[in-house]
């Protein structure tokens, strides 16, 4: 299988061993839970790990121009992280960030347990929370540099679960299908509301049968309000 371009190769012979282990695991597990579709380890790596990677140079590139500092050490967090995509993927390509897993099924989260274990990632923490509890913590509310959400929720859905995450001055990135100009639009208030503006979009190359990938890129310039976001189930029912 000829890949367009592989991030995979740019990793060093210890994260790509990392990735490797990571594979087998989420390979093994998924015969007897529902972690992806993708069956064929040529797939994963294409699908998953690839598009995965893909996504950390719009990270770095608008975190470097809009966020005042390097991407050497950020702390970012993966909202509705599943099989841990982006977000472990992300923890390996780069040691120096410091990177949370949200996820809200138990199972799963055993699944990402397992799967820093085994790869001993150190600069990673699994946490079994629902997006809409996470957000109240005093702990973590916007305290991340970056959130990332790679999950299929609707783009107004996603930012109300992850900018009240985020630091003001940082950045949400929701990796999108080739064509999320509707969702823009839609989310709008959404982000308005959240204290956050599109920054822009980012082509990412892709090597899913559905071809091109979109990175959107917010800032978030002021702190949510508190009441955001709204009790678990709502943001999904009562559209912003």
């Amino acid at each position: 299988v000829s890949l367009k371009s592989s991030h995979f190769e740019t990793l060093n012979s210890q994260q790509k061993d990392q990735i490797s282990l990571y594979v087998d695991a989420l390979l093994e597990w998924n015969q007897k839970m529902n972690l992806t579709a993708v069956t064929e380890r040529t797939e994963v790596m294409e699908r998953h790990i690839e598009d995965s990677l893909a996504i950390i140079r719009p990270i770095d590139e608008s975190y470097t121009s809009h966020c005042g500092s390097s991407c050497e050490s950020l702390n970012l967090v993966d909202v509705g992280s599943g099989a841990g995509l982006p977000g472990l993927i992300l923890a390996i390509a780069c040691p120096g960030w410091k990177v949370t897993l949200l996820e809200s099924m138990k199972k799963r989260c055993l699944f990402l347990e397992h799967a820093v274990n085994v790869t001993g990632v150190a600069n990673v923490q699994v946490v079994c929370d629902r997006a809409e509890n996470f957000g109240h913590v005093l702990q973590f509310r916007e305290s991340f540099d970056v959130a990332v959400a790679r999950a299929v929720a609707e783009l107004r859905v996603l930012t109300e679960y992850c900018l009240p995450l985020v630091r003001v001055g940082g950045l949400f990135v929701a990796a999108k299908g080739h064509d999320p100009l509707q969702e823009i639009r839609n989310a709008k208030k959404a982000l308005d509301l959240m204290g956050a503006s599109v920054l822009h979009q980012c082509l990412v190359e892709s090597h899913s049968p559905h071809g091109q990938r979109t990175a959107i890129v917010c800032l978030k310039d002021h702190p949510t309000p508190r009441k955001y976001p709204r009790e678990p189930g709502t943001p999904a029912k009562l559209l912003l």
